[in-house]
């Protein structure tokens, strides 16, 4: 926080009684006109494009953006989501109007870990690996904050810091974590966004964590957060947390200890109602005015760092045309293309539309808006449904049929004949057709968030990792018919395909792709686009993953997985073929450590391609005290860089690593830098078994002392 903005915010405080100081720390904080502080609301969200706001440009989900590998197009896509953030900010004040949704501190990114398959959330995470999931953060932080004189908007990294569900049990429940796992894995993203992004907002989370309410907690937020790394900006709880601390957590005893307890922890903002208590805690004694009021500098500094005590902010003059625009439109569907992951193709991909006269694109999310949309979302004017996408790209003369096939899920209200009561017109389609088009998937009335529109499973949850009961039916009446089939899902997690994967010549993976999914999914089934999306998430066979209320990392993520899974993480195909040579390692301390390496597109298409570097930090040699050899990551990624390149076209690729890469974690949590060997990976997925066998190739391998 630049120390001028945290001046003006010193002044205006001086000058405030305690209750004007304490009014500031709710999220709905009211105006003090004296001073000419305005009515503000805190809660604004840009998830994946500006929330709950209007019409905005609709990005792919978090874990879609996440699989593009692809810094550069999430910090663009930040960017334009920060654009329109302000332009209805400069609108509704303009208006008068200081409701939620309306302001420039946007609650995202997401970086908690998506552990477990299972959990709702996890769509609107960055995926299962805290390097991948920092260095998306840190570019999506850049990208909303800016770089000018002031913030563009305000980012906030959320749910600090062990949290990936339960969803239903979220608001009791104490997520017991090692030391070594919460330093491994949980809290590396976080720490990033603090010190490489200057991160100006961190959001608690509803849990307990090893007992401590994490809104209220002092290792994490003191000693962790403020203490160790230097955090300046402002703490927030997630909305009505701090009531949890009372009426679940059990932790206090009335809505005036909640308060007390996480405003002396370092929770500077309420997000619900418990700080409207703060003046009856003040009055007992269990506060102090200095602590009232430094809390109220924290957050008075990040409304200054936005210019709103300013008359030369470079952002207010951005209006209602930068919302929603042609070239905003575009950058949706480059980034829906760089996102989608094609997971199987025995050649029937891409499809020659001259030789095409007939399609069926059957199934529940055939034309469905709420699957491009994803949770925390907003509201496009230029939706593309998959059976839009076909439509629009066929040939002239080429006949489209459609059927909705089934239901999205079972509905227990209506009998099983109702459930299946378009089985036969799919069947009839499909029949009709030259190439079956299968869209199946979830929705956010399904998977997300507890208490989000009712999600029909276990409070935004999965109960599995298979498709609903309805869509593996129809898959398996459509299968019965002989015609060459292509699965598109629509999830923001794994699914498990094993049961029909060899009913489809190929299996793509669109997530929940925005606006312009449609479009981008038919441009690859049709070769007008090629697919270069990564799994940033393993997935799973079902019924192989530990208990969803388990924390510990052990058969959790490719880090540590024993089991084969069916795609491994960092796994998707091309059509195009990347062959890769010369790798190179220079430098002699993890500090200066580069990694270089020539790719070449020996396919006949232009593509797309992440390149990736894993590291193998124990080999089997090293010791120290309180090393657990066997609960070491197999390898992680630590580096990756997306390329472009021309049919024929050859181009060296050089990655910097980071330094901590090189570290190994005790079990007490400690980090150790251990002298000996190193292996370096680089290829286009994990040096896994199975990524070889889908791929049919293998990365390249080199050795490193340190």
């Amino acid at each position: 926080m630049k120390e001028e903005f945290r001046t003006i915010a010193k002044k205006l405080v001086d000058q405030m009684t305690v209750e004007e100081a304490a009014s500031l720390l709710r999220y709905d904080s009211p105006a003090i006109e004296r001073l000419g502080i305005k009515a503000y609301n805190w809660w604004s969200e840009g998830l994946h494009g500006l929330a709950r706001a209007g019409t905005s440009t609709v990005f792919p989900q978090a874990i879609a953006l996440a699989a593009s590998f692809d810094n550069e197009l999430i910090e663009k896509a930040a960017d334009v989501t920060a654009t329109e953030a302000r332009a209805k900010y400069n609108e509704s004040r303009a208006l008068e109007d200081r409701d939620l949704y309306k302001g420039i501190t946007l609650w995202s990114p997401n970086v908690n870990i998506f552990r477990d398959a299972r959990w709702g959330r996890g769509q609107e995470t960055f995926g299962e690996d805290p390097f991948l999931t920092s260095r998306m953060g840190v570019s999506f932080i850049k990208g909303l904050q800016g770089e000018g004189k002031y913030l563009k908007t305000s980012a906030c990294a959320k749910h600090y810091a062990v949290h990936s569900g339960p969803e239903a049990l979220r608001h009791g429940f104490d997520a017991k974590a090692s030391e070594k796992d919460i330093e491994e894995t949980y809290t590396p993203a976080f720490h990033a966004a603090v010190k490489e992004a200057d991160v100006s907002g961190v959001m608690g989370a509803y849990n307990r964590i090893n007992g401590e309410a994490a809104c209220a907690s002092k290792k994490f937020i003191q000693d962790r957060l403020l203490k160790d790394w230097g955090f300046e900006g402002y703490f927030v709880s997630d909305f009505m947390a701090l009531a949890d601390i009372h009426e679940n957590h059990g932790i206090t005893k009335n809505a005036a200890e909640s308060a007390a307890l996480a405003l002396n922890t370092g929770c500077d903002l309420n997000a619900g109602i418990t700080y409207r208590e703060l003046m009856k805690a003040y009055e007992q004694g269990l506060v102090k005015e200095e602590r009232i009021r430094d809390a109220a500098v924290r957050v008075l500094s990040v409304r200054a760092s936005l210019g709103m005590f300013s008359d030369d902010c470079e952002y207010d003059s951005i209006g209602l045309s930068a919302i929603d625009t042609d070239e905003s439109n575009e950058l949706a569907y480059k980034a829906a293309v760089s996102s989608t992951v094609l997971l199987k193709n025995d050649g029937i991909l891409p499809v020659d539309k001259n030789k095409i006269k007939s399609i069926a694109v059957i199934g529940p999310t055939t034309t469905s808006i709420t699957v491009l949309e994803g949770n925390y979302n907003g509201t496009s004017s230029r939706y593309i449904t998959n059976l839009r996408g076909i439509q629009d790209a066929v040939n002239p003369g080429t006949r489209v049929y459609y059927s909705e096939g089934c239901h999205l899920f079972e509905d227990k209200i209506q009998n099983l004949a109702l459930n299946d009561d378009r089985l036969s017109e799919a069947e009839s389609c499909a029949k009709a057709s030259d190439l079956v088009i299968v869209c199946v998937g979830l929705d956010s009335t399904i998977e997300g968030e507890e208490g989000d529109t009712g999600n029909a499973f276990a409070a935004g949850d999965k109960t599995s990792l298979l498709l609903p009961d309805p869509q593996r039916r129809l898959i398996d009446r459509l299968s019965k018919t002989g015609r060459p089939m292509i699965l598109v899902c629509n999830t923001g997690s794994a699914i498990d395909f094993s049961e029909y994967e060899d009913s489809f010549g190929a299996i793509i993976q669109a997530w929940y792709p925005g606006q312009a999914g449609g479009r981008a999914m038919a441009d690859i089934v049709f070769g007008d686009a090629v697919p270069s999306g990564k799994l940033p998430v393993t997935f799973y066979r079902d019924g192989t993953q530990p208990p969803i209320e388990d924390y510990s990392m052990a058969g959790r993520t490719y880090r540590y997985l024993k089991s084969e899974p069916l795609y491994p993480f960092g796994y998707g195909l091309s059509y195009t073929k990347f062959e890769y040579s010369s790798l190179k390692v220079s430098g002699s301390t993890p500090e200066d450590i580069k990694v270089s390496v020539r790719v070449k597109n020996t396919g006949s298409a232009d593509g797309e391609e992440a390149v990736q570097l894993y590291l193998d930090k124990l080999p089997g040699e090293k010791t120290a005290d309180g090393l657990d050899p066997e609960n070491q990551p197999v390898w992680s990624l630590a580096g990756f860089k997306k390329v472009s390149l021309k049919a024929g076209e050859e181009q060296e690729v050089t990655i910097a690593l980071y330094p901590d890469s090189f570290d190994t974690v005790l079990e007490d949590g400690r980090r150790v830098r251990l002298n000996g060997r190193y292996v370096i990976y680089a290829g286009g997925h994990q040096p896994d078994e199975r990524s070889e066998k889908l791929t049919g190739t293998k990365c390249l391998s080199q050795d490193l002392t340190i």
